[in-house]
Parts: C-alpha cells; structure tokens; sequence
C-alpha cells in the first residue's frame, strides 16, 4: 500500500506562479504522521511550498495537512486527486474548526489529533472501507512514535530539526485558534523520549514547535535540565510571563535557548483586554521589565504583534513598529489580526457584522495574503491593510535591519548569533515583499 501525504503551499503570485517559501521548515505533523503509518506501507511526501506534485503517480491514500490559510489550495489538490478516483483524508487545526466545510472536499475527514487512530485510518483505506469521519482523542503527544525525517531528504528546508515538547495552552486569548483546538489544555511529552529524539538526530540545532513552551513551568523545566548536558542550540514559543521567573531564565540560557517567538501582541492595554492577554496583563508597565530582563540573559527575540484591535490606530501601529526597532528585536511579525474560525473573536465579529468577504476570507477568489479580513473600529479595513504593510516594509529596511543587528546584548552576543541574524533577516525581507497580497490557492 501506498500513502501520499501532501503539505499545500499558501497559493501564488500576481503572475499566477505558484509561491514556493524559500523560508520552508521541515512538515512536523506529515513526518509524525509518517512515524504512525503501520509496517509495511510506504511513504511519500510531497511538500507543494517547492514540489510539483505528479498527481498521476499511482497511491492508495493521499493526506492533506489542511490550515486556513491554505485550505483553498489543500481543496484544489483534493478535487485532482479524486477526479482520479483516489481516496483523500483530510487533517489539520481548520478541520477540526470546520469538519462540515471539508468533508466537501474530502473522502475522509480526521478532526483531533493522529495518535489515537492514524493506523486505524491506514487500515480502512487498505480495506476499502474508509469512514467519512474520525475523530482523534487529545492527549500526551507522540508516545513511543519518531517522525520519518527520511521523507525530508531533498528538500532543501531551513538547516534546524523541527521537534515538539508539548501541545496547546492553557490561556483563553479571544483570536487563538490553538486555544480553541485543544480546549485551553497543554499535554506534554514525557522528558526522556524528547531526549531520546534529540540524541537521535544530526543536526543539533532544534525549533521546538509548542504553543507556548512554558505553558507548564514545571515540566518546561524539567526538560530544560535535561537538555543542559547535550549541548544544543534551539528556539521555541514562549508566553512573556516566564520573563518573571528568574529560575526558568537561567535553565533557558543553560539548556542552549538562543531565544523565543513571544506574542507581545500589542502596546496599549485596552486592546490587551479586550484580547483577553492574561499573560501580559499581569503586571503589564508597557513590556519594559520583560524587554529588559531578555536583554540580560542575552536571549534574542521575534516578537509578535497583533494589529486591528479596537483601540489600535494607525499610529498607535507604526508606533508599535518603531518600538520594536528600537528594542532591537532580532525578527518580529506584524500580523494583521486575522479572524480565524472557530475562535471567540471570530463570533463576535460575526454577530457585530463587521466580517468581510461573506465570512470566509480563507476561500473567497478576492482575499488577498496579509489583507484585513473584518472593519476595525479606530481605521478602515484598507488602511490597516496598508498600515501594516508600512510596518513590515520599515521593519525589513536595510536601516532597520542594520541597526536592529548593532546590539551588543542581544544579535551580536556571540559570532553564532550575529550569524544567524545576518543570514535570516535578509531572507524574511525577501520572503515578506513576496508574500504580501498574494492569492489564496492558484486555481
């Protein structure tokens, strides 16, 4: 038996090519998936962010990774796969939030998570006998299972090892999707087989993909005193509250952290409100403490900002962007807020008539990549559009990206990290100019 497993692009450029992301990361979920498929069958993958997929290779099964952003485009994959009688089973964050939408896309729809019947799925697809619907149960992830890295040979992706401690969050911030999906809980991995993975791969360099890495201080601390003696190099995701836990700082400096993703989000409490930021709020003096104490322990940061809340303006948000310069931030993401289905601000926007696009921007042929989805209150729906497009612009400025990297304390700490900060932020600059208003699918 054969089984495709197929990771979409977003979709593709003014002149219809199809976007390939220089800037691409190993597939995690496809590799595990792999890692879950039983003895016997084999495995292919094709990652369509830079292969052409040969939908006439002959395969028993195809799995679509479908996200929101790239549903269009995970449907149009589907639509040739079973215009040639192949079965397609669907996963993924956004088939969960919205199995009824793709089940009309699919021959098989998977909500939850793999562990608990990926095999099952191989199994009745081998028979003939495919379910329209399977729901796994949440839980401790990746139990005794390794990913297939085989299947990323050759590809080209970003020189780190994409592994995963843990799963989900505990907070109930009104946009995040991933709250939604794992019912505001976090499962964590037992420490010894993340060591195990670890002390089984080539490349020590590590992405761990959590939500939010600290989200159980204990077990993130548990696994950081582990990590101490294999002398790596990682990143992760982080909530700023573990800023104020000087034991977790100083495990995170000694495990290898060279630094995190952390939403900041935004610059003015109101908006921290009504977004429901618990973990900002809770001695929020503007970020000058949290900003600080990262500088001291030499940690280099990509802040996340969310912009379009009720109280944000259009200078309140070039604001935003100046600040981030001046803290030096190694990378930053100045997100248009996006109303993801499923989630709280989603509802209400739906119930305040404020969504454009008939409430589906992830599928209709006008959206555009990095585009407002919904009315702001403070500016219009295109002027946020353009405002953040500014802030990327001037964050991405050879001005900006020269003085954000003569930062003793942070991007030039060590020659690794003023390596890294030289060598990625050019790539982001050209990954941002490519992406910005980009189609959603290709078709």
């Amino acid at each position: 038996m054969q089984v495709t497993f197929i990771k979409p692009t977003i979709g593709c450029l003014d002149d219809g090519e199809r976007f390939v992301d220089e800037a691409r990361m190993e597939p995690l979920s496809l590799g595990l998936l792999a890692g879950m498929t039983p003895p016997g069958v084999d495995c292919r993958l094709f990652d369509d962010r830079i292969d052409e997929i040969d939908y006439d290779e002959p395969t028993d099964l195809v799995a679509i990774n479908v996200e929101t952003f790239t549903a269009r485009r995970a449907y149009e994959i589907a639509a040739e796969y079973r215009a040639r009688r192949v079965p397609v089973v669907m996963g993924g964050m956004h088939v969960t939030l919205l199995p009824g939408e793709v089940a009309k896309h699919a021959d098989a729809v998977y909500t939850g998570d793999g562990e608990s019947l990926w095999a099952q799925v191989v199994a009745d697809a081998h028979a003939g006998c495919l379910r329209p619907r399977y729901h796994g149960i949440l839980g401790l992830p990746q139990l005794g299972v390794k990913p297939r890295r085989d299947l990323y040979a050759g590809k080209n992706y970003l020189p780190i090892s994409l592994l995963q401690f843990g799963r989900g969050c505990q907070f109930k911030c009104e946009f995040c999707a991933v709250s939604q999906y794992f019912g505001h809980c976090h499962y964590a991995r037992p420490v010894e087989e993340v060591v195990e993975e670890i002390n089984s791969l080539s490349c020590k360099d590590l992405f761990f993909v959590d939500d939010n890495f600290v989200a159980n201080p204990e077990a993130a601390k548990a696994l950081l005193r582990a990590l101490i003696p294999l002398k790596v190099r990682w990143v992760s995701q982080a909530s700023i509250d573990h800023t104020r836990d000087p034991e977790m700082m100083r495990l995170l400096v000694e495990s290898g952290c060279l630094g995190n993703v952390i939403g900041f989000e935004n610059l003015d409490i109101n908006n921290l409100r009504q977004m429901r930021k618990a973990a900002n709020l809770t001695t929020f003096d503007g970020y000058a403490e949290e900003v600080a104490t990262l500088r001291d322990y030499r940690l280099q940061t990509w802040a996340a900002f969310a912009l379009g809340y009720d109280h944000d303006t259009a200078d309140s948000i070039l604001e935003t962007c100046e600040w981030g310069i001046a803290n030096h931030f190694t990378f930053a993401a100045f997100n248009v807020l996006m109303p993801y289905p499923g989630t709280p601000f989603y509802e209400r926007l739906k119930a305040e008539g404020r969504l454009l696009y008939d409430g589906r921007w992830w599928l209709h042929p006008d959206y555009r990549f990095n585009h407002a989805a919904f009315r702001p209150v403070g500016i219009t729906a295109d002027e946020l559009t353009e405002t953040a497009w500014a802030c990327r612009k001037r964050w991405s400025s050879w001005t900006s990206i020269i003085k954000r990297g003569l930062d003793l304390h942070t991007n030039m700490a060590n020659p690794f990290r003023f390596a890294i900060y030289c060598a990625y932020n050019p790539l982001y600059r050209r990954e941002a100019f490519k992406k910005q208003s980009m189609h959603l699918g290709t078709q």
